[in-house]
């Protein structure tokens, strides 16, 4: 399974998101620090979910990090992370 799609199926399993987009930005950082051959190590994520609505932006990238557990750091190298709730610009 894709890194993309672990990321995915993690965020969907704990977080219930309304809106989820994964995009692989590894092929923006090739030669830089982290980057691999064959991509799956820059990420970015939006997601709009329930679970952040009265939260701060370093409370829900604290969810997005926790769910993502053992993801970070290997074989996620860096992780851009848009979070918001429902109905919140």
């Amino acid at each position: 399974m894709s890194v993309a799609n672990q990321i995915e199926q993690k965020l969907t399993s704990l977080l219930h998101p309304v809106a989820l987009e994964v995009e692989d930005e590894s092929h923006k950082h090739k030669g830089h620090a982290g980057a691999r051959e064959g991509g799956e190590t820059h990420f970015r994520v939006t997601i709009t979910a329930e679970a952040f609505r009265g939260q701060s932006r370093v409370a829900c990238h604290r969810l997005v990090t926790s769910a993502l557990g053992e993801l970070i750091g290997n074989p996620i190298h860096a992780l851009s992370i848009t979070a918001r709730a429902p109905d919140q610009p």
